[in-house]
């Protein structure tokens, strides 16, 4: 097995083994009586992802609110259609996140964070996915970001996949 194989082999068994950690009913627990309560949410507005292991989004709060948000595909309606179009995959990415950050009453100037993968990444992508997004950070105050080219995604149609963690101040 090459070592690229090798990587991206660990890199799935690391990620699914997080996710079956990972409770995804949309309920507050307590881990134990020393820490905060978690938070689970799955948008009503973005398909059902338990039957997949994994939420939409958790936070915890501390003098605030981290919020973790599930990588959002570029799928346009609830049956997770994808189109064929690298643009049209950003596009939706982004307003998918857009959907998980509203569940919270966040907006985009709230994610710290935000992981881009993109499947074949090339110049003409990058360029894509800038325009996309300069289009949601208008402001220009945008997050910290890591672009991880891949060889795929969970499904054989998705180009791009994007993850974030926002936060909120307590209030």
């Amino acid at each position: 097995m090459n070592p690229k194989n090798r990587f991206m082999r660990k890199a799935i068994l690391l990620v699914l083994f997080t996710l079956l950690l990972v409770n995804c009913a949309n309920v507050k627990h307590l881990n134990d009586k020393n820490r905060s309560p978690i938070l689970h949410k799955n948008p009503k507005k973005l398909f059902d992802p338990t039957p997949y292991a994994f939420c939409h989004s958790t936070g915890t709060t501390s003098k605030g609110s981290l919020i973790f948000i599930s990588g959002q595909s570029g799928a346009e309606d609830l049956k997770h259609t994808l189109s064929g179009d690298f643009k049209t995959q950003a596009h939706y990415a982004l307003i998918n996140l857009k959907t998980v950050l509203d569940d919270h009453n966040l907006t985009p100037e709230d994610v710290l964070k935000i992981t881009v993968l993109i499947v074949d990444h090339n110049e003409e992508k990058l360029k894509i996915w800038t325009e996309e997004m300069k289009e949601i950070w208008k402001n220009q105050k945008y997050p910290a970001s890591t672009l991880i080219p891949v060889p795929r995604l969970a499904l054989d149609t998705m180009l791009i996949e994007v993850d974030a963690i926002a936060f909120t101040a307590k209030k």
